[in-house]
């Protein structure tokens, strides 16, 4: 079943501590329909020595995973119980908790029962290797799991998981199931021929789609590639397709408003369709993005996660939320088209239902341009709505064909007008 998650720097969000998400935060999100918040930079990482990146860091540069990051608490030496607290609202709100499990590496000043080399993958300089030979680092690696699963951690969103043993991760997240079989592992993968054996050796939940999806509509929205690529990559990964996760924007990628992707929010609307919408993966929604943050204060459109940063379409975001100010014209109306489309997405028949694919009935349909145009059906046995996705700079006119072998009472056809770069959904 479809899962919507929520990533968030807490240190970005609100005066970045662990008090402001409260009532008002987890009730906006619940608005969104988000099953889990994903708070990125809770373990604490280095910072204020020479070799980190920025600051006051990265998040991924973890110096100790016994504890959180002091800058976070009201009360830094109070910042475990802060941090405990703010499980227990959320999940008194009735949302789950997911933070990052970083098992590649651990920052030059980590002191503790991991096991590392003298040397770091890529320009991550900041990090050293950990070395997954030692049954050292094997033991540690369990610990750490148990200990934030018993403090009330939902999950663990991994961090480039295929630069370390495949066999020894699906080994850690067997044995952490066995005390918490709830547990919920996401993991950041790339290698689409890894798909499968992460999915059903290795244990995880949901993947990342970065290399297919994401990379399929970003190539059509910004390099006139066909959106014939969309059908493409959901027939490859046929089964596998309700256990991936869609995004369009992360801290990792760049902002879908910023000049270096889109430029406008209002232009990723039929993308944001397609990845929220076509079948029943779950969905990514980066902080900020629903109300079009544009990533401009930060670094070739991504927003920061090396430096103290203040987003202004996230810091707007956070005080019309708690009646500080109200949101201009462009973002209040990009948060609306998001809440609609979010509602959808809940509805059962996209959240759990069946997926048809209307491309190759509809070729040489009137209107229609298989390489700017997308329609597909979304149905369970109740319900079934037609959705079609402009790709393009000018209005649609589609005269779409329904096949007589959609499972679902039709009438043949239906005509969708469809504004540039965005998306209509019509009840069949």
């Amino acid at each position: 079943m479809k899962k919507i998650i929520y990533q968030a720097l807490p240190r970005l969000w609100g005066h970045g501590k662990f008090s402001d998400w409260d009532r008002t935060e987890f009730d906006y999100l619940l608005s969104l329909g988000v099953d889990y918040l994903w708070l990125t930079g809770v373990p604490r990482h280095a910072t204020g020595r020479d070799f980190v990146k920025g600051n006051p860091g990265s998040p991924y540069a973890v110096t100790d995973w016994f504890d959180v990051n002091p800058y976070l608490a009201d009360e830094p030496e109070r910042r475990m119980e802060e941090f405990d607290a703010l499980l227990q609202r959320a999940h008194a709100a009735g949302l789950r908790v997911l933070i990052d499990y970083i098992p590649n590496h651990v920052a030059p000043d980590y002191e503790g029962a991991i096991r590392r080399f003298d040397w770091y993958d890529g320009d991550w300089t900041d990090t050293r290797k950990n070395d997954w030979s030692s049954p050292e680092t094997r033991a540690a690696m369990l610990e750490i799991l148990r200990f934030w699963a018993s403090r009330g951690v939902d999950g663990f969103r991994c961090d480039m998981v295929e630069l370390v043993p495949a066999d020894a991760l699906g080994a850690l997240i067997s044995a952490v199931r066995a005390d918490f079989p709830d547990l919920f592992f996401v993991a950041e993968v790339y290698q689409k021929d890894n798909y499968r054996r992460y999915l059903d050796e290795v244990g995880f939940d949901l993947l990342y789609d970065k290399s297919g999806l994401y990379d399929t509509l970003r190539a059509v929205c910004c390099h006139g590639a066909t959106a014939r690529g969309i059908t493409w990559n959901w027939q490859w990964l046929g089964d596998m397709q309700p256990r991936m996760l869609n995004f369009l924007e992360n801290h990792d990628e760049q902002r879908l408003a910023s000049p270096e992707f889109l430029g406008a929010a209002r232009k990723g609307y039929a993308a944001l369709a397609c990845s929220l919408l076509f079948n029943t993966a779950s969905f990514l929604l980066y902080f900020g993005q629903e109300v079009g943050e544009d990533g401009i204060d930060g670094a070739c459109g991504r927003t920061s996660i090396f430096n103290w940063c203040d987003p202004p379409e996230l810091r707007e975001l956070w005080r019309s939320l708690h009646g500080l100010s109200k949101l201009n014209r462009d973002e209040a109306g990009v948060l609306r088209r998001y809440r609609a489309l979010l509602k959808y997405a809940v509805k059962p028949a996209f959240a759990e239902g069946g997926t048809w694919d209307l491309t190759y009935c509809n070729e040489t349909a009137p209107g229609y341009d298989p390489d700017r145009h997308f329609a597909f059906v979304r149905f369970d046995r109740k319900h079934a709505w037609l959705v079609a996705c402009n790709f393009s700079d000018t209005a649609a006119e589609l005269e779409l064909t329904l096949p007589a072998e959609l499972p679902v009472r039709h009438p043949g056809s239906i005509c969708a007008t469809v504004p540039p770069f965005d998306v209509t959904i019509l009840p069949l």
